[in-house]
């Protein structure tokens, strides 16, 4: 993967979600291709990853689902000279964009996400720092994909309370939403740099 960097502020983002199938070590990840292997994934606390949807199309477009423990693996999951962010990187982020409020429309790629039902709600992003997050959907702990073109969410490799803390840009919303979920959810990954 070439990875080409986004400078914000006085931080140095990937452009694109993470693709990554092997740890730094050089140990391969498991790809958890049917809803039963993610959960058989999570109820052993063993790192999984799979495209959206289990098919391949999606992969160049919005890259990999991580289940939380693949985030928390020693082994590294981000590429050398690059990490997953913690919650403060984020916040950082937010706040050099004019905050969590706003942030969010900043961040979202001006295209791909779906019509709101409501005329007044927000949708495509303005992408105006550069960072091109797109509605790439998420796993729930069962295995159901949800939110493709409607939600975006990233992991951060902050542990509140035994659960990681992520990021999510809705396509109804300009701000950044931040909450925390188990592991054996699966979200997408933004490295920046160390």
């Amino acid at each position: 993967m070439e990875i080409i960097e986004v400078n914000i502020g006085k931080q140095i983002w990937m452009d694109k979600n993470l693709v990554a199938k092997i740890f730094q070590n050089g140990d391969f990840i498991k790809e958890a291709k049917t809803d039963e292997e993610w959960v058989n994934a999570s109820e052993k606390g063993e790192p999984a990853w799979c495209y959206y949807n289990n098919d391949s199309e999606n992969f160049e477009k919005y890259g990999i689902i991580y289940n939380g423990f693949a985030v928390s693996d020693p082994r590294g999951l981000a590429p050398k000279g690059w990490h997953i962010p913690e919650e403060t990187e984020w916040n950082q982020l937010a706040d050099f964009l004019g905050g969590e409020k706003n942030a969010g429309l900043k961040l979202k790629s001006s295209e791909g996400w779906d019509e709101h039902p409501i005329p007044a709600a927000r949708k495509n992003g303005t992408n105006e720092s550069g960072f091109t997050a797109i509605p790439g959907g998420y796993r729930n702990s069962d295995g159901e994909f949800k939110g493709i073109k409607q939600d975006g969410s990233l992991w951060s490799s902050t542990d509140k309370f035994g659960q990681l803390c992520y990021v999510s840009l809705d396509y109804a919303e300009s701000s950044i939403i931040k909450s925390s979920l188990g592991r054996e959810y699966g979200f997408y990954v933004r490295c920046i740099k160390d």
